[in-house]
Order: structure tokens, then sequence, then C-alpha cells
């Protein structure tokens, strides 16, 4: 084997092993790209580097993440969510699991507002699960909702995933986004209709709203809600999307009516403050400047791979797939998913997704396709143990009496589920590119 393959390995190898001993993630990519890029062809990585780097910074489709990170960051910091919360739910609150359907449904809600899945999994698991425990409902049921729930943000658009997936990619953010519409609403759907056919078979674990407490809400009283709660989120969301679906804006365009429209939002809803403002700005500052630090740190890293021969590697190791193009794009989801037990989707996304791209181009592989698979297998990272970050944030808010046991037995047949959602959009392509090819993108 060449040197410079021998360095590409152990590269990749050194990268990982700086992550194990907890040194951050974008300092591990800059460091081991850097050393080995070096060793293996010399200074002529930094001449290339600041071309690579200045792509990024200017990159225009890439200005939309700050302003879709403040979009949501304002919903959520505004406490919007309890009150959405609070409706849904008792909409939802006659039926056995209705509360967690509820909690999902304002989960496709959040997630499509504000993209944030800590923010979600926090919000939802300090609202709901005191009152899901006091009700009756299973500690792991419970706990497998808020977690999964909190996830649909990275799937349902405007999600950071797919924006950063059509840069990596090479599509157009409104082609992803409409193909994931039906992805992520079918995976909601899935989920809803798993707590069904449990609440069907075992009504003990997911009991309704008791009468009294449904009572103490009336009738017009919760229209007037849904007006003033339900409906202006969903118009935002709306707007947003559809303005860059339909091809009326850009993406960075329709983040930016985004960023203004939650703006109103919360100043229609009284919420409006100086202070919610710099806490804000402050939130997207700090989240827009880790992504954009990982993603400058990445180009080294796959500048260095590509020079010392890292693609070739690639090719030749799925080569040796059995299966052909089929046996590969497996092998891919099954590699994804390994590495979410241990990484995050930023660092899947634009450490490992580049190295097995090129060999799926060349075989002609729908690329939209591709994207939507990759973007619902990520979300699995979320839920797997020990590294699951959804799982983090929901045990540092879950009540003393939810170990962090429960909350991994709830999270696994949510894990199979996606698995399941992955396995159809795998087996019926058309999920996926559907929307794409009948709105003329």
């Amino acid at each position: 084997m060449p040197l410079n393959e021998i360095l590409a390995i152990a590269m990749v190898v050194a990268f990982f092993a700086l992550l194990i001993v907890g040194i951050p993630v974008g300092v591990a990519i800059a460091v081991s790209a850097l050393v080995f890029g070096y060793a293996g062809f010399g200074p002529t990585l930094f001449n290339l580097l600041p071309a690579r780097v200045y792509g990024v910074v200017t990159n225009y489709t890439l200005m939309a993440i700050p302003l879709f990170v403040f979009m949501g960051v304002m919903l959520e910091k505004s406490r919007l969510a309890e009150e959405l919360l609070d409706v849904v739910g008792h909409l939802f609150g006659r039926v056995a699991g209705g509360m967690a359907i509820a909690i999902i449904f304002v989960g496709v809600l959040l997630g499509a507002a504000t993209g944030i899945v800590g923010a979600t999994i926090v919000t939802l698991g300090l609202l709901t699960l005191p009152p899901l425990l006091r009700r009756g409902y299973s500690k792991s049921l419970a706990c497998g909702t808020i977690c999964a729930s909190g996830t649909l943000g990275q799937i349902i658009p405007p999600s950071l995933v797919l924006i950063l997936l059509s840069d990596i990619l090479g599509e157009s953010v409104g082609t992803m986004f409409a193909a994931a519409m039906l992805p992520g609403l079918m995976l909601a759907a899935i989920y809803v209709l798993a707590i069904v056919i449990l609440t069907m078979l075992k009504p003990e674990v997911a009991p309704p709203i008791p009468a009294e407490e449904r009572a103490a809400m009336d009738r017009r009283r919760l229209v007037r809600k849904i007006i003033t709660v339900v409906v202006p989120p969903i118009g935002l969301v709306v707007a947003v999307l559809g303005s860059i679906i339909g091809g009326v804006a850009a993406p960075t365009e329709a983040a930016s009516m985004g960023a203004v429209g939650a703006l109103l939002v919360v100043a229609l809803a009284g919420k409006a403050s100086l202070r919610l403002l710099s806490e804000v700005v402050h939130s997207t500052l700090l989240i827009s400047a880790m992504v954009f630090f990982i993603l400058i740190c990445a180009q080294a890293f796959g500048l260095a791979f590509r020079g010392l021969g890292g693609e070739r590697l690639v090719h030749d190791l799925f080569e040796l797939v059995p299966g052909g193009v089929t046996g590969s794009l497996m092998f891919l989801m099954l590699l994804i998913f390994v590495l979410g037990f241990f990484l995050e989707w930023i660092e899947i996304s634009y450490i490992a997704l580049p190295l097995f791209l090129p060999f799926f181009v060349r075989e002609g592989v729908d690329l939209v396709w591709l994207g939507i698979l990759i973007s619902m297998n990520l979300q699995t990272s979320f839920l797997t143990p020990p590294f699951g970050w959804a799982l983090f944030f929901l045990k540092g808010v879950a009540p003393p009496g939810v170990s962090t046991g429960d909350i991994y037995r709830g999270a696994v047949p949510f894990i199979a589920l996606q698995g399941l959602a992955v396995g159809l959009v795998f087996t019926f392509p058309a999920v996926a590119t559907w929307l794409p090819k009948a709105i003329g993108w």
C-alpha cells in the first residue's frame, strides 16, 4: 500500500482517537488533517486551503443557517411552546395515549419552527414529563415519545441537516426541503400509529386526561387558544417553506422572512422584550459559530483525505461489498447508523459522507433520494446510546424518579421505528422524489 494511503487511514484513526480523549470536534478535525496532510504533501495543502475556506464563508446559501437558527431560538426562548402544548394536549386528551400523540404533533410544529433538537427536547421534557408521570404514563413510553418527537426537527424542514446536506450533495435547498416533507410526516405518522396500537393492546400505559381536567378548558376558550397560539406558528412555517419550495424566494431570503416573522409572532403574543432579543442573539451567535467552525475545519480534512488518495481507498472498499450499488447503499446506511453511536450528525455529514459520496455519484445514484436516506438515518444518532444527545438532554431535565435506564428503554422502540421509516424510503424512493418532481424542482 502506498505511503499516502497509509497516511489517509492514519488520519481518520487519529481523528477518532482525538475525539475519544475529549478534544473538541473542530480542533480534532483540523489537527488530524493538517498534521497528516503536511506529512503527505508538504506545504501545498496550506496554499490550497484558503480558497476552500473562502468558498464556505462566501456561500450565499449557508447564510440561511444563522437566520433559521435565530427564528428557532426566538420561538423557543419566548416560551410559546408551553401554551402550544397545553392547547394540543386538550385536543387529543380524550383518548388513551392522547398526550403522547399531542407531544408528537407539537414535536412536528416545533421541529418545523425551530429545528433545534436540544431546545425542543428540553422544552418538551420540562413541560410534559412530570404531568405524564402524574397521569400514570409508563416512564419508558413517556421518555421515548419526548426524545423521538424532539428529533423530528432533523428531517422536517427547515432543518440545518438538510441545508448542510444540500451543500455537500450539490442540490438546491428547495429540492431537499420538498423531498423531506413526505418522509418527515410519514415518520411522525408511524410514531402515532405505533402509540395507537400500543394503547389498544395496553391502555394502562397511557391513560387519557381525566374528565375534570379537560372540563377546566371550555370549548370557546379552546377555540380562541387555537387561533392565537397554534395558527401563528403554523402560518409562519407554511409561509417560509412555501416560499422556498414554491420557488418564490431563495432559502436565504425565506430565512430572513422567517426571522422577521418570528419577531412578529412573539411581539403579537406580548412576549417581546430587549432581554429576550439579547438572549436570542447570543444563542444564535454561539450555535452559528459552532456550525461554521466545524465547516471550515472540515475543508482541511476533505482536502487532505483526497490529496492522500483516500477516494481510491473508499472506492476499493465499496468494490468489496457484495450486491452492487444496492449492497453499497445498505452498507453506507449501516455505517452511518453505527457512527451515530459515537459521533454527532454534523461530524458524520462533513467528515464521513464526503469520503463516500464520489462513489455514489459515479454510480448514478439519485442524490436527493440519498440525501433523505442519510438525513433520516442521522436522526438515530440522537437516540442511540451511549452518546445520543436526546437522551442526555432529557436526563438533564427529568424528575428524580426517572432513571437513565428508563430513558434508554424508551428510546429503543423509536429507534426501530426510525429504521422502519428508512427502510420504507429505501424500498419506495418515490416517497422522497415525488414531491420535488411534481412541483418541477
